[in-house]
C-alpha cells in the first residue's frame, strides 16, 4: 500500500511548504476552493515574508471528509495547476489541521477565542449564509446554534457542548466565546471576519446576519454586551475571489501519486488564473497577502460587481444552457457556437454596459479572457455542478444586470435567455419527477406542479416562466413582473421547449 503524503516525509523534488508556528486563521468551509485559493495566497505570503503566524485551522461543515483527508497528512496537500499548456504541482502547508464541528465544536470555539487567532474566514457558498427569501437570517435554520449561544452566554452550559450545525451559528458562537475570553483576560482581542463568497457587498451582508443572529438569540439587555463588543472589536471587510477550481478526479489523484511517490488524498486542482481583491479594513494583524499577488483596496465593490455579473453570470448561463443541450461540462458548452453566442450577448450587451471598470481594469478584455478560461478542458467544471443552488445565485449573478438594463430602457436579451434556460431546467426536472439541487427545491417543484394543475409534465413553459420569475427574492423589485423581461423570457423558453420536443420526437423515431 502506498504511503500517504505527510509533512514529516515530503517529496524532495518539490519546494517544501511552510510550517506555520501557530494557528492565526480559522477558516469555515474548507472545501477545494479555499485550499486552491486563499490557502495558496497565505502560503505564498508566508514564503515571501517568513511570517509563520498564519497557520489555518480549517473547519469542514457537512462531513468529516476533508478532515480525514488532511489530518493524517499533517495538513499538507498539493495543488495541481492545470492549463491548456500543461500542468504544474506545488505543495501547500498553510493548513495545520481540520476540525469537524459535529465532533469538535469546543475546539473550534476555543480556537476562534484564542489570542493568537486574528482572522475568521469563510467560503461556505451562498446557501451557507442561511438567508430567507428576503435576504434576512432564516432563524429556523440556525435555531439549534442560537439556543446553544443563549446557554453559553448565560454560563449555564459548557461552550461547544451542543455541536454546531451551521456556519453562521458557529461563527456567532465563536465570536461570543472570544468576547467572554477577552473579558476574563482583560484583553480587547479584536478580530477580522472575512467572507470570500460570491455575494454583493458580502462583508456587510455577513455583519448584518451576525447581528440578526445575536438579536434572535439574545434579545434586549441579555445581548447588549455582545452587541457592543461586536461593533467595537470586529471588522467585516468585503472581498472578491476568482479562480476556477473543479472537482478532483480519481485519475488526477493517481497521476499525482505517480509523480510524488506517495498518495495525496487532499489534492486539489485549479486553473492558472488566480485573483483576490480584499477591502483593506482589518481589526488587527493579517498576512501580507499583497506579497502573494492579492489586491488590497479601499473599495471592493467595482471588482465584486464585475466578477459577479461577468464571470459568475456567464458561468451560470453556460451551465443551464449546456445542461439543456446535453453538454456534461462548461468547457463543452462554451464551444457550442449557439450557446457561446448567447454567452457573449450576456457578457458584452447586457452586463458590460452596467459596470464601472475598477482602476486599471479592462473589462472587455476580461470578458474575452473568461470565454477562454471556461473553454479550458482541464478545469472540468460540470454543468450539473455549476447549475446547483440557482435561487441563491441568480439574484447576485443576473439580478443587478437585469435591473440596470431595464432601468436604462433596454431588454437584456442574454439574461432573458439565461433565465429561460434555468426555468426549463426546473420545469423538465419536475416533469421527470426529479428535484433540482437547490435550497428552495420543494418550492420550485410545487410551482411547476401548481401551474400544471397537479401534473408537472403538463405545465406550459410560458406559465412556468411567469410563476418562477415572480418568486420572492429571485429578482430585484419589479423586475420579475416587468412585461418587457417576462415576454422575452417566455419567448426564449418557448424556443427551448420546441427544440426539446423536436429532439424527443426525433429520438422516438429511431429504430430500436
Amino acid at each position: 500500500m502506498t504511503d500517504r503524503l505527510h509533512r514529516a516525509t515530503l517529496p524532495a523534488h518539490l519546494a517544501a511548504p511552510v510550517t506555520p508556528a501557530e494557528v492565526g486563521i480559522v477558516h469555515l468551509g474548507i472545501g477545494a476552493f479555499h485550499r486552491a485559493h486563499q490557502a495558496v495566497f497565505t502560503e505564498l505570503a508566508a514564503r515571501a515574508t517568513g511570517d509563520t503566524r498564519w497557520g489555518i485551522l480549517g473547519v469542514t461543515q457537512r462531513s468529516a471528509t476533508v478532515r480525514d483527508q488532511l489530518r493524517p497528512q499533517g495538513g499538507v496537500y498539493s495543488v495541481l495547476t492545470a492549463g491548456t499548456d500543461g500542468t504544474s504541482l506545488d505543495l501547500v502547508g498553510a493548513v495545520l489541521d481540520v476540525a469537524w464541528p459535529a465532533e469538535e465544536t469546543p475546539r473550534v470555539l476555543s480556537t476562534i477565542a484564542a489570542p493568537t487567532t486574528h482572522l475568521v474566514t469563510l467560503t461556505v457558498t451562498e446557501k451557507g449564509y442561511c438567508r430567507d427569501a428576503d435576504g434576512g437570517l432564516d432563524v429556523a435554520r440556525v435555531r439549534a446554534d442560537l439556543e446553544a449561544l443563549s446557554v453559553e452566554e448565560a454560563g449555564t452550559g459548557a461552550a461547544g457542548a451542543a455541536p454546531s450545525t451551521t456556519a453562521i451559528g458557529l461563527l456567532v458562537r465563536g465570536l461570543a466565546a472570544r468576547r467572554r475570553a477577552a473579558a476574563a483576560s482583560g484583553e480587547d482581542r479584536p478580530v477580522t471576519v472575512l467572507t470570500c463568497d460570491n455575494m454583493v457587498d458580502n462583508g456587510r451582508v455577513l455583519e448584518r446576519l451576525v447581528h440578526e443572529a445575536v438579536d434572535a438569540a439574545l434579545p434586549g439587555e441579555a445581548g447588549d454586551a455582545l452587541r457592543d463588543w461586536l461593533r467595537a472589536h470586529v471588522a467585516f471587510p468585503c472581498s472578491m475571489v476568482d479562480r476556477i477550481v473543479p472537482a478532483t478526479t480519481p485519475e488526477q489523484r493517481d497521476a499525482v501519486e505517480r509523480e510524488l511517490g506517495v498518495r495525496d488524498e487532499g489534492l486539489v486542482v485549479g486553473e492558472p488564473y488566480r485573483q483576490w481583491v480584499v477591502e483593506d479594513r482589518f481589526a488587527g494583524p493579517r498576512p501580507a497577502w499583497e506579497e502573494a499577488g492579492a489586491t488590497l483596496t479601499s473599495d471592493v465593490a467595482p471588482w465584486e460587481r464585475a466578477k459577479l455579473r461577468l464571470l459568475n453570470g456567464t458561468h451560470s448561463l453556460l451551465a443551464y444552457a449546456g445542461w439543456l443541450a446535453g453538454h456534461a461540462t462548461v468547457a463543452e458548452a462554451v464551444t457550442d457556437p449557439a450557446i457561446a453566442a448567447r454567452a457573449r450577448e450576456l457578457l458584452f450587451d447586457d452586463a458590460l454596459p452596467t459596470l464601472t471598470p475598477p482602476d486599471g481594469a479592462d473589462l472587455h478584455a476580461y470578458g474575452e479572457s473568461l470565454l477562454e478560461r471556461f473553454a479550458n478542458p482541464a478545469t472540468g467544471h460540470t454543468t450539473l455542478q455549476v447549475s446547483m443552488d440557482g435561487t441563491q445565485k441568480i439574484p447576485f449573478r443576473w439580478g443587478g444586470t437585469i435591473a440596470d438594463r431595464l432601468a436604462a430602457g433596454a431588454v437584456p436579451r442574454g439574461a432573458a435567455f439565461a433565465l429561460a434556460a434555468w426555468s426549463e431546467v426546473v420545469r423538465r426536472e419536475a416533469a421527470a419527477g426529479r428535484t433540482v439541487d437547490d435550497p428552495r427545491a420543494a418550492e420550485l417543484r410545487d410551482v411547476v406542479e401548481q401551474v400544471g394543475n397537479g401534473d408537472a409534465a403538463a405545465a406550459p413553459p410560458a406559465d412556468v416562466v411567469r410563476a418562477l420569475l415572480a418568486l420572492p427574492g429571485l429578482l430585484p423589485d419589479g423586475a420579475g413582473t416587468d412585461e418587457r423581461l417576462v415576454g422575452a423570457v417566455v419567448a426564449e423558453a418557448g424556443t427551448l421547449a420546441e427544440r426539446d420536443a423536436v429532439a424527443v420526437a426525433g429520438r422516438s423515431e429511431q429504430p430500436a
